[in-house]
């Protein structure tokens, strides 16, 4: 094969400086290597932006990427194909792009032409079931994948069965420092003629560093002039959710073992070259990592290739450089073992000064003009690798071949619609109607919301703070001696049933509460749920409502999601499933597929429930059912011209007579919606993907009057579609049913961008 002459211009994707992160500095250090070494070529940078507005890019920065927004990803693709781009050089974290596990950054690469070259930072060697399809993707989808150590390597092969052929090892890039006499620079920071020990980074509790505090006065007794410099500001996550909690109880042990003199905190982002005089200060480096599972560190490839000796726990990136000569391996959560090593390399400045030079002269191979040579010989083979079978993405696209358009979600009347409280029940036109109070129906369904929201990464300050405003109404509602859940409330905040609510209530907020048991972050919030839901499920075995049972075994499988193993959950879920069935064998007929003489509302829960509980027990008889009820559904929901028309709330649907034209309700076509998506995950088949996208186009003006019933100027929908006109005002059901149908079609969306099945399948 000819050698090729290397490629003309070259884009990075992923975090891009001023952004401060890891990933941020690695991709604006490659780059500027490549640029300096091979001038000819072109370097452009497509980054992920976290924060809205982005960041104040320099020149190179050519196109932004909204991290949670999917169409933006498709449309880098089209500026990347567009542009000429000969190799795209993929930076590879779970934690920085959108989607379950990270999966819209395949969206992207699905549509590109060129080679993809991706570096993975990350490789994890048990990872869930979505992270471990995003890497089979990745895989897939990468011409050539780069590994920063020979465990990465070792994992792609044995845990991802990754080609080997296509897997290059080049280590992470350092800059080009002299080897020098640590004593030059402590002057500048104040510490000359003391032993410095040094650890930088974004500070967080997985770095160990109260294992280093602990081992201090141990060396402080044999070195009285020993100081611990920690560099490096909080990690932008754990100071969003938890503040400096976690660097003050650092400060506060330091002061508890008396060594507060001893120890400097400096809490900031500090630049490479203020960075690398730290560096040049230490006398030791230490990286005391809670765990094994570290396979790339960029902070230990930093101080190990400047000529540091490191003291550290056994992670695997730390167990493949530093050998006896190289550096000192401690034992994991060990203070005793720390400060041994770190007084023995103290006390033997030869045996220091030798494992500094050996590790110098191994890291003249990771110095960044190395690095980027190797780079462009990665690239120059995937250009050659590269071959245009299942890459012959157009610049320009039908719009057959484009995802439908989805509104943008916009959460303003929710917003207008709650208060401390909850959420209102209706609304006068788009006023809130205080007089009719709250319902626990509603409550759960905006609970509903705002979880599948955190999980699609759309969280927000203000979405959490409601969130947990949702769920204390349920916790609210929850009478615990009756174990039943009351619905409604005045707006003084006096229950107005005497006893209890609906089974349907009861139903709904046992689906909320079980999606924050099987999704939801860990803390109290989800402790609170798991309690509620394992004293409100047994009264739901005695329910009659069909719908209460469908309610509830969604809630059941969402909670078995996270706790399987629960034998109470799983046997209610037997007898629910059973009843259901039951429901349908007794009524069903040749032409009447149905579980009741009437079809009502939320009709598409029943087949919903079966689909699900069928695909999650293996019961293939039960998912054939559910499929069976729920396209005889669509059938008859479907008008003349080809458009939902749900069952009318105005006399329903009952057996040997006429559907009820109108009113037609949200809540119809948000069930549909979701039924066809789940239908859709059991069976891969396309044609409900066509009826989901169907029912959701009923909000949007695909219906009857052909009038929309979402509102986009408010973010809010509107109640329902009669004879003659659509309801002017915009309730709490009607608005939470359209927000559902939004966000679970726009992951569905996500999921088809990013899981498209290769060519030959």
């Amino acid at each position: 094969m000819q050698k090729s002459s290397g490629p003309r211009k070259i884009a990075f994707l992923g975090d891009y400086l001023p952004r401060k992160c890891g990933i941020a500095t690695f991709t604006t250090d490659l780059r500027s290597s490549i640029a300096l070494e091979f001038p000819a070529t072109k370097c452009l940078v497509v980054p992920v932006n976290d924060i809205e507005g982005g960041y104040e890019y320099p020149p190179e920065v050519r196109f932004e990427i909204a991290e949670q927004d999917l169409p933006s990803y498709l449309r880098a693709a089209d500026f990347l194909n567009i542009t000429g781009v000969d190799v795209l050089c993929v930076e590879h974290e779970f934690g920085i792009y959108g989607g379950r596990a990270g999966s819209h950054v395949l969206a992207l690469l699905h549509e590109l032409r060129m080679p993809i070259v991706t570096t993975l930072h990350t490789i994890l060697r048990d990872p869930t079931p979505d992270q471990q399809r995003v890497m089979r993707d990745l895989i897939r989808l990468s011409t050539r994948l780069v590994v920063m150590a020979e465990k990465g390597r070792e994992f792609l092969l044995d845990v991802y069965k990754a080609p080997a052929a296509k897997i290059d090892l080049i280590p992470h890039g350092i800059p080009d420092m002299p080897f020098g006499d640590p004593n030059y620079f402590k002057d500048e920071f104040g510490v000359a003629g003391k032993k410095v020990l040094l650890t930088f980074g974004l500070l967080s509790p997985n770095k160990g560093i109260e294992y280093a505090l602990r081992a201090l006065p141990d060396i402080i007794a044999e070195f009285p002039n020993t100081v611990f410099i920690v560099v490096g500001q909080t990690h932008p996550n754990l100071l969003r959710d938890e503040g400096e909690l976690y660097r003050l109880s650092l400060e506060r042990m330091a002061k508890d073992l008396g060594v507060q003199k001893h120890v400097v905190f400096f809490n900031r982002f500090v630049e490479l070259d203020e960075l690398m005089r730290f560096i040049g200060a230490a006398d030791i480096y230490l990286t005391p990592y809670l765990t094994e599972a570290q396979i790339t560190s960029g902070t230990l490839a930093y101080a190990f290739g400047s000529g540091n000796a490191v003291v550290s726990t056994p992670y695997w990136h730390a167990q493949e450089l530093l050998t006896a000569e190289r550096g000192k391996l401690v034992p994991f959560r060990d203070e005793k073992a720390i400060s041994q090593a770190v007084n023995e390399l103290l006390h033997d400045e030869p045996l220091r000064h030798l494992m500094r030079k050996n590790a110098y002269l191994l890291g003249r191979d990771m110095v960044w003009s190395r690095v980027a040579q190797l780079y462009m010989k990665s690239f120059d083979q995937a250009s050659q690798d590269h071959s245009f079978v299942g890459r012959k993405a157009s610049p320009i696209k039908t719009l057959d071949e484009q995802p439908g358009q989805l509104p943008a979600l916009k959460l303003d009347h929710l917003y207008r619609m709650s208060d401390s409280t909850g959420i209102f029940q209706h609304a006068s036109f788009t006023v809130p109607n205080f007089g009719e109070g709250y319902c626990t129906d509603d409550n759960a369904r905006a609970l509903l919301l705002a979880l599948m929201l955190q999980q699609a990464g759309n969280a927000s300050q203000r979405l959490n703070e409601h969130a947990a405003t949702y769920a204390a109404f349920l916790n609210h509602a929850f009478d615990r001696k009756s174990r039943r859940f009351r619905n409604f409330m005045s707006f003084d905040r006096c229950w107005l049933e005497e006893k209890t609510g609906s089974e349907d209530c009861h139903g709904q907020a046992l689906w909320a509460l079980g999606l924050c048991v099987g999704h939801a972050g860990h803390g109290s919030f989800q402790r609170l749920a798991a309690e509620l839901f394992e004293q409100a499920l047994p009264v739901a075995a005695t329910f009659t409502s069909p719908r209460a049972w469908a309610f509830t075994l969604i809630g059941i499988d969402e909670y078995l999601q996270r706790l399987s193993g629960d034998r109470r959950a799983n046997q209610i879920r037997d007898q629910l499933t059973a009843k259901l069935l039951q429901r349908y064998a007794d009524a069903a007929t040749e032409d009447w597929l149905w579980f009741e003489d009437v079809v009502s509302y939320a009709n598409a829960k029943l087949p919903h429930a079966l689909i699900l509980s069928g695909r999650c027990m293996n019961n293939p008889a039960m998912l054939e059912t559910g499929l069976k009820t729920l396209r005889w559904l669509v059938t008859i929901q479907t008008s003349d011209a080809g458009s939902l028309r749900p069952i009318g709330s105005n006399g329903f649907y009952l057996r040997g007579q006429e559907p009820a034209l109108f009113d037609q309700q949200p809540i119809e076509a948000q069930a549909t919606v979701s039924a066809c998506i789940e239908a859709y995950n059991a069976t891969d088949d396309m044609f409900w993907v066509a009826e989901a996208r169907r029912a959701f186009e009923w909000f949007l003006g695909r219906n009857d009057l052909g009038l929309p019933l979402y509102d986009s100027s408010t973010g809010g929908c509107r109640d329902g579609l009669h004879v003659d006109r659509v309801s002017q005002n915009q309730g709490a059901e009607s608005t939470l049913a359209f927000l559902l149908s939004l966000a679970e079609m726009q992951a569905l969306q996500s999921t088809l961008a990013s899981f498209k099945k290769p060519p030959c399948d």
